[in-house]
């Protein structure tokens, strides 16, 4: 098991916003960790990475403490924090050079994950000239670098465009292949389902629901809308494609515009709560 983390607990303040928190995830495994601001995602990542200690239960990288296995974990915090005068060529052969990489091993290391986040063409260009969407991908970057046995992102694809949010998602995804572990939080569950990820629910600083996505999300409901040119339909469905191909089926009206709703967090949540 690549990452251990049983009952942990952390009060920051006068929040406990760790509690009793535990997470497992073995080699090659891509774990969804979703829930709603304040479930305690953000905490839990910067625990397993030792930035925090938690005031009790355990945590275990590869066989050894957070601080240990510092050299073997990636992290890729929700919030940027890049160096805005220096370039990405040169933040990523500093995050290298801290993970132990050194000379023709740092150079290829740093060309190889420019090539796949697509930042190649940008990498000798200050970091602070960088688009929001290509600053992600260099953050994202300085977690991959020097492949990780366990990667964190949090958040990554906040507010990014679709170019970021490919590269991102096929960034991970063959890292993934490769052996790595993987945990990414997110509110977007689309993109869990296009990486084939494994879900965990968080709420209130525990996880309360654990298990492959297609179980977790099955039979979540969506809704197709139809709008014609003088009403507006709605169905709430579990499959919006079979239900958008028969509502076209029997419509003889000319159609302005339809509209998929995909399954939300919120319909997640209550679901798992009406299991529970």
């Amino acid at each position: 098991m690549i990452l251990e983390a049983l009952s942990l607990v952390k009060t920051l303040g006068s929040v406990r916003a760790l509690d009793e928190f535990t997470l497992t995830a073995g080699a090659g495994e891509i774990v969804g960790l979703v829930g709603h601001n304040g479930a305690g995602k953000t905490t839990f990542a910067n625990v397993v990475a030792g930035l925090l200690r938690p005031d009790g239960g355990h945590v275990r990288v590869d066989g050894a403490a957070p601080r240990a296995a510092r050299r073997t974990l990636g992290l890729a915090p929700q919030h940027l924090a890049l160096y805005p005068t220096v370039t990405p060529r040169e933040t990523l052969r500093l995050f290298g050079g801290l993970h132990g990489l050194r000379r023709r091993a740092l150079t290829a290391a740093v060309d190889e994950i420019a090539e796949s986040l697509r930042l190649t063409r940008f990498l000798d260009r200050r970091t602070g000239t960088l688009s929001g969407g290509q600053q992600r991908r260099v953050q994202a970057a300085t977690a991959m670098v020097h492949r990780p046995a366990l990667l964190l992102l949090d958040e990554p694809t906040a507010g990014v465009d679709p170019e970021t949010r490919r590269a991102l998602l096929d960034a991970v995804r063959a890292r993934a292949e490769q052996g790595a572990t993987v945990v990414y939080t997110t509110h977007y569950l689309p993109e869990l389902t296009e990486l084939g990820a494994g879900l965990a629910v968080a709420r209130a600083g525990r996880v309360i629901a654990r298990g492959p996505a297609s179980d977790l999300l099955r039979d979540l409901p969506g809704e197709v809308r139809l709008t014609l040119d003088d009403e507006e339909l709605c169905v709430p469905t579990t499959d919006p494609a079979a239900t958008l191909v028969r509502m076209l089926a029997e419509t003889t009206r000319p159609v302005r515009d339809v509209d998929l709703r995909r399954p939300t967090l919120d319909d997640l949540y209550e679901a798992v709560a009406r299991a529970r």
